[in-house]
């Protein structure tokens, strides 16, 4: 008679505790969804704040490349002498203070695009200080004519990484 209880008790336990693990794992479920779509919500309005913000920094630096062209850049520094070296570093100069004032906008780059402009910086400068090594240039307006000669040999730094930093940008849209 006692393993007619056992049996009994069990046969009414069984079925509680079945639909006490499927109402569990439902509840689980329901939670877990729940948990994901307002990630889902947070990580859309995150996205809907931050979108402007990594706009602005592209325009930044597209206007950063711009600014450092080296045909827009000696329109608007003027040699203050007539020292090829002097104005050299004046260019340097001016190209280094433009990246330092955009440097922060890396953050909302990518890490490729951020590598691209530091690379097109970086081919200007070494441009501008092998023209300078040249000795036959005695002066700045020498030196001018020929950095100037010599983006016409090549396709401009700048210019490839702006089409880089457009072709980033068209991936947002």
């Amino acid at each position: 008679m006692d393993t007619d209880k056992w049996f009994e008790l069990a046969m009414y336990t069984l079925p509680a505790v079945v639909t006490g693990g499927v109402a569990y794992i439902m509840i689980q479920k329901f939670v877990n969804l729940d948990t994901n779509r307002r990630k889902f919500q947070l990580l859309r309005e995150n996205q809907k704040q931050a979108l402007p913000i990594r706009l602005q920094a592209y325009e930044r630096m597209a206007l950063f490349l711009e600014r450092i062209n080296p045909v827009k850049l000696m329109i608007r520094v003027a040699p203050l002498s007539s020292d090829k070296t002097d104005y050299m570093n004046l260019l340097i100069q001016n190209i280094e203070q433009e990246f330092e004032h955009n440097i922060t906008q890396q953050i909302y780059l990518s890490d490729a695009c951020w590598m691209m402009i530091s690379n097109a910086k970086n081919a200007i400068i070494q441009n501008l200080r092998n023209v300078a090594a040249d000795t036959e240039l005695t002066d700045a307006d020498q030196y001018r004519m020929k950095v100037l000669s010599s983006l016409f040999e090549s396709e401009s730094a700048t210019q490839l990484a702006l089409e880089f930093l457009k072709s980033e940008l068209s991936d947002f849209f």
